[in-house]
C-alpha cells in the first residue's frame, strides 16, 4: 500500500499540470451536468418499506386512485379577533370569498369551505379550509403560491387574522451556503495557526472545495434521476467539505516534516503520500463502510443520504492522493513554514547534490519518525508524557466523564418533529397552534384507518362494526363517517386523538386500535390498518430504535476487522470500539439534553423541545463511527509507525503525539467548526446533526484519542501490539506503517536537535 501510494505521490508531482486538468474538466463537467439537469422531484419509493403505516399507505394510493396523496395542500386556520365569531356574518363572508378565489387557480383540485365541512371549532373563534392540488408542492409554480397568498392578504385585510399550514406554502430551509462559509472562515483561522503560512493553510481549503464542488454537483445531476434531495446534498457537503479539509492537513503536514528532514520536493511529496496517504485511505474507507452500511437500515432516504456522502468521501480522498501532491508541485516552498524557508537548505529539484553523489541512506533511517536524541518537546509530547505518568486516573476520569454525559441517551425519544418544531415566527407554526387551542391538541395528527372488506360477508356491517369499535376506543376523541372506494372493497375514515401527536399516550392509543384487530377479524372478517402522519411517525421511530443497536454492532464488528488488518492488534481495536461507543452514546446524550429536554436549546435557536429525529441517531453512529476511526488511524499510526521501528511502547505514544497530537487537534477543531456552521440551519434534521456530530468530535478526539487512548497503552505496554500468530498469517498485510519505503532515497541532513540514532525496524509482539 505505502509503496503503490508513494509512487502515486510522486507521479501526481511530476505530471503535475496534467493532474490539474484533469481536476479541472471533471470538475466542468459535473458543473455542466448539474446545470442542465431538471430539478430533483419525488423518486415515489416509500419512506420505509415493511412498516404498516407504509403499507396502509401504499394501500390508499392502490383502492383510492382518483385521490392524489401527493399533491400539495394547505390547511388555511381563520382566527377571529378576541370575542367575536368566525361565523358573524361579515367574518363569514371573508371566509366565503377566500374559498372561491382560491379554488380558482387552474392547478387547483379543490377547495373547501369550512362551514360545508364541520370545520369550526365549538366556540366558532377558529375554522379552517383545506385547498389542495393536482400537483406536488415541488411543481407548483410561483403564480400559484402568489394566487393563494394574495387570497390570504384579501381575507386578512377583512379583519381576521389568518395563517396556513401544509406544504403548499410552507417556509424552506435556509441555504446550506452560509452554513459552509462560516465552516470554511474557521477552518481558515485554524489552518492558518498551525501552519503559519497562507499557502499551507490555503491548499487544504482550495482541495476540499474541489472535491465538494464535484460532489454536490454530480448529486445535482442525478437529482432528478435517482430523487435525491436537499437535506442529501447537504450532508454530503458537510461531510466531504470537514473530511477534505483534514485529508489534505495531513498531507500536508506529512510533506512539510519530509522537507523540514532535507527531502527534496518530489520524493517529500512521495514519501507525505505513501504514509499520510495511506492512513487517509483506511480513515476513508472506515467512513465509507459505516456511511453504505446505513443502507441495511431499510430507509430508502437514509440509504441515498449515506451512498451520497460516501461518494463525497471518495472524492476527497482521490483530492488528497492526486491534486494535493500536484499542487505542492506547483509551490513546492510556498507550503513550508516562514524558518523553513529562510533557512534554504530544500530543493526543489528531483534530488539533493548530495543524493546525486551518493545515491545512499543510512541503515534503518527512515521517513517514519524514529525517535531521535534532543528531539524538541511540543505540545503533543509533554501531554503525552502527563498521561503516561498517571494513566489510571485519566482513564477513570475519561469513562466517568462521558458515561455521566451519556445517561440521558437512556431517555432517547424518537419521533417526526413536524410544525410544531418551527419557530413561532412562521405561519406553520402559528397554524398549528390555533388548531390545537380551537380543536384540541389531537387534532393536528389524526390516525387514518383503512379497512380491507373484501372477505367481509356483509362490507356495510365490517365496517360499521370497526368504526364503531375505534370510536369507543378511550382516547379517540370523533371519527369521521366512512368513505368507501368505488368497487365498495375498502373503507377510509380518520380518528382524532385527544393527545398531541408526539405524546407517548398517543403510541399508546396506536397500539391499542392496533390490538383490538385479531377480535374484529374473527367478528366481520374484514381487516384494517392505521396510517397517517402520526402513525407513520411512531413506526418509523419504532423500526429506527429497534434497528440502532444492531446497526451499532455490525459497525463495532467493522472496526474491530478493519483496525485489526490496519494495526495487526487484537487489543488496539478492541480499546477503539470501546473509545467509539464512549463517543458516540455521549453525543447522543448531550442530543437528547439539548434538544429533547431542552437544555440550552434556546441559545441553538431551538423553538420547542421535543422527540429526536428518527433519521438522526442511526445516521449519527455511522458518521460518528467514521470519524472516530480517522483519528483512531491517524494517531496510533505514528505510534505503530515508531514502534515497528525500535521504539519502546512509551517512547512510541509519546513520539506519535509529537508528531500528530497538533495536527490531530487541528483537524479536529477544522470538523467542529464546519459541523458547527450546520446548526444555524433553518431544517431541524441538519440543525441536530450538526450539533450532534460537533460534539461528538469534541470528545472523540479531545477526551477519547488525546487521552483514553494513550492512557489504556501506557497500561497495555508491548501487550497492546501482540496478534496471535494463526491471525497473523491469515490477515492479509497492509504496510500502513511505510516499512515498504525503507530503502527509498534518504535525507540529507538530520532535523535541528540532534542526530538520527539508527534503529533496526522490527515487528509487533506475537505469541
Amino acid at each position: 500500500m505505502a509503496t503503490f501510494l508513494y509512487r502515486m505521490g510522486r507521479a501526481a508531482f511530476r505530471r503535475r499540470r496534467l493532474v490539474l486538468l484533469l481536476w479541472a474538466v471533471l470538475l466542468g463537467v459535473a458543473g455542466a451536468a448539474a446545470a442542465k439537469a431538471p430539478p430533483a422531484g419525488d423518486d415515489g419509493t416509500s419512506f420505509m418499506p415493511g412498516i404498516e403505516a407504509q403499507r396502509a399507505f401504499d394501500l390508499i394510493g392502490e383502492r383510492f386512485p382518483g385521490s392524489d396523496a401527493d399533491g400539495a395542500s394547505a390547511r388555511v386556520v381563520f382566527i377571529a379577533p378576541g370575542g367575536e365569531k368566525v361565523t358573524a356574518g361579515e367574518h363569514r363572508a371573508a371566509v366565503d370569498a377566500f374559498v372561491a378565489d382560491a379554488g380558482d387557480g387552474p392547478r387547483v383540485a379543490g377547495a373547501v369551505s369550512p362551514f360545508a365541512a364541520d370545520a369550526v371549532s365549538e366556540d366558532a373563534s377558529v375554522a379552517y379550509a383545506t385547498v389542495t392540488y393536482k400537483v406536488g408542492s415541488a411543481d407548483l409554480t410561483d403564480a400559484d403560491r402568489s394566487a393563494l397568498e394574495a387570497a390570504v392578504d384579501e381575507a386578512r385585510d377583512s379583519g381576521l387574522t389568518v395563517e396556513v399550514g401544509g406544504n403548499a406554502l410552507a417556509s424552506q430551509p435556509a441555504a446550506g451556503g452560509a452554513a459552509e462559509a462560516v465552516g470554511i472562515g474557521l477552518a481558515a483561522v485554524v489552518l492558518l495557526i498551525t501552519f503559519g503560512s497562507l499557502a499551507a493553510a490555503g491548499l487544504p481549503l482550495l482541495t476540499a472545495v474541489v472535491g465538494v464542488g464535484i460532489s454536490i454537483c454530480a448529486i445535482l445531476a442525478l437529482g432528478s434521476a435517482l430523487g435525491l434531495s436537499m437535506t442529501t446534498g447537504t450532508l454530503a457537503s458537510m461531510l466531504g467539505l470537514a473530511v477534505g479539509i483534514d485529508y489534505a492537513l495531513f498531507v500536508v503536514s506529512r510533506y512539510r516534516e519530509e522537507r523540514e528532514r532535507g527531502h527534496a520536493a518530489r520524493e517529500a511529496a512521495g514519501l507525505a503520500v505513501g504514509t499520510a496517504g495511506s492512513a487517509v485511505v483506511f480513515a476513508g474507507l472506515t467512513v465509507v463502510i459505516a456511511l453504505a452500511g446505513l443502507s441495511v437500515v431499510g430507509v430508502p432516504m437514509l440509504t441515498k443520504m449515506g451512498l451520497c456522502a460516501a461518494g463525497a468521501v471518495v472524492v476527497a480522498v482521490l483530492v488528497a492522493l492526486t491534486l494535493v501532491p500536484a499542487l505542492l508541485a506547483m509551490w513546492p516552498e510556498a507550503v513550508l513554514s516562514r524558518t523553513a524557508r529562510r533557512g534554504g537548505s530544500h530543493t526543489t529539484g528531483e534530488r539533493t547534490a548530495v543524493e546525486h553523489t551518493t545515491g545512499e541512506r543510512t541503515a534503518g533511517e527512515h521517513t517514519t519518525g524514529e525517535r531521535r536524541t534532543g528531539a524538541a518537546d511540543n505540545g503533543g509530547s509533554r501531554w503525552a508524557r502527563f498521561v503516561l505518568r498517571r494513566p489510571v486516573a485519566v482513564l477513570l476520569a475519561c469513562v466517568a466523564g462521558l458515561g455521566v454525559l451519556a445517561l440521558p441517551a437512556a431517555d432517547l425519544q424518537l419521533g417526526m418533529p413536524g410544525d410544531e418544531a418551527k419557530p413561532v415566527t412562521t405561519t406553520e407554526r402559528r397554524a398549528y397552534d390555533a388548531l390545537a387551542d380551537g380543536f384540541g391538541p389531537g387534532f393536528n395528527g389524526p390516525l387514518t384507518i383503512v379497512a380491507d372488506v373484501r372477505d367481509a360477508a356483509d362490507p356495510q356491517a365490517a365496517v360499521a362494526a370497526i368504526a364503531s369499535r375505534i370510536e369507543g376506543t378511550d382516547g379517540v376523541v370523533s371519527l369521521s363517517p366512512p368513505q368507501l372506494n368505488g368497487a365498495g372493497d375498502t373503507a377510509l375514515f380518520s380518528a382524532v386523538p385527544a393527545t398531541a401527536p408526539n405524546d407517548e399516550r398517543t403510541k399508546e392509543l396506536v397500539q391499542t386500535i392496533r390490538a383490538e384487530r385479531p377480535g374484529l377479524e374473527d367478528e366481520t372478517g374484514a381487516v384494517f390498518e392505521v396510517t397517517g402522519s402520526t402513525a407513520m411517525n411512531i413506526d418509523v421511530a419504532q423500526a429506527l430504535q429497534d434497528a440502532l443497536v444492531p446497526y451499532l454492532a455490525v459497525v463495532m464488528l467493522l472496526s474491530l476487522l478493519l483496525l485489526m488488518l490496519v494495526f495487526r492488534s487484537v487489543l488496539v481495536p478492541l480499546k477503539a470500539a470501546f473509545g467509539f461507543l464512549l463517543s458516540v452514546l455521549a453525543s447522543l446524550g448531550a442530543v437528547v439534553a439539548v434538544f429533547q429536554w431542552g437544555w440550552g436549546a434556546g441559545l441553538l435557536g431551538v423553538e420547542q423541545a421535543g422527540p429526536i429525529m428518527s433519521l438522526m441517531p442511526v445516521f449519527l453512529v455511522g458518521i460518528v463511527f467514521g470519524l472516530a476511526m480517522d483519528y483512531e488511524v491517524f494517531l496510533v499510526s505514528r505510534m505503530r509507525e515508531a514502534y515497528v521501528h525500535g521504539e519502546r511502547p512509551a517512547q512510541a505514544v509519546v513520539g506519535g503525539f509529537r508528531h500528530s497530537a497538533r495536527v490531530v487537534v487541528a483537524a479536529a477543531v477544522i470538523m467542529i467548526a464546519v459541523f458547527s456552521g450546520f446548526v444555524g440551519s433553518g431544517e431541524s434534521m441538519i440543525k441536530t446533526i450538526g450539533f450532534g456530530l460537533a460534539v461528538a468530535v469534541l470528545f472523540d478526539a479531545f477526551v477519547v484519542r488525546m487521552a483514553l487512548v494513550p492512557a489504556v497503552l501506557a497500561l497495555l505496554g508491548d501487550r497492546a501490539w501482540w496478534l496471535p500468530r494463526p491471525l497473523d498469517r491469515l490477515l492479509p498485510r497492509v504496510d500502513i506503517e511505510g516499512t515498504g519505503l525503507a530503502g527509498r532515497s534518504a535525507p540529507v541532513r538530520a532535523p535541528a536537535g540532534g542526530d538520527a540514532q539508527p534503529q533496526e525496524p522490527r515487528e509487533a509482539a506475537r505469541t
